[in-house]
């Protein structure tokens, strides 16, 4: 039996991807599937999701590289 935690594992609900935002500059925030972050560019941070819950603490985002595209 698999249950709905294991489906969204891989995957961001488009809509609750429309009401994060970046906790630092307020703005956008972008889903790197293959990393499985939310990306705020602006920061230049990457958050990462656990069991399906977006870790939205600047102390546990990863820095990105400045010319990182995705």
């Amino acid at each position: 039996m698999t249950g709905r935690r294991d489906q969204d594992k891989g995957s961001v609900d488009p809509k609750l991807l429309e009401l994060l935002a970046c906790p630092l500059t307020k703005g956008p925030l972008a889903w790197d599937s293959q990393r499985n972050e939310l990306v705020s560019r602006l920061a230049k941070l990457a958050y990462p999701i656990r069991d399906g819950i977006p870790i939205m603490l600047p102390s546990e985002a990863r820095p990105i590289a400045e010319d990182a595209e995705d």
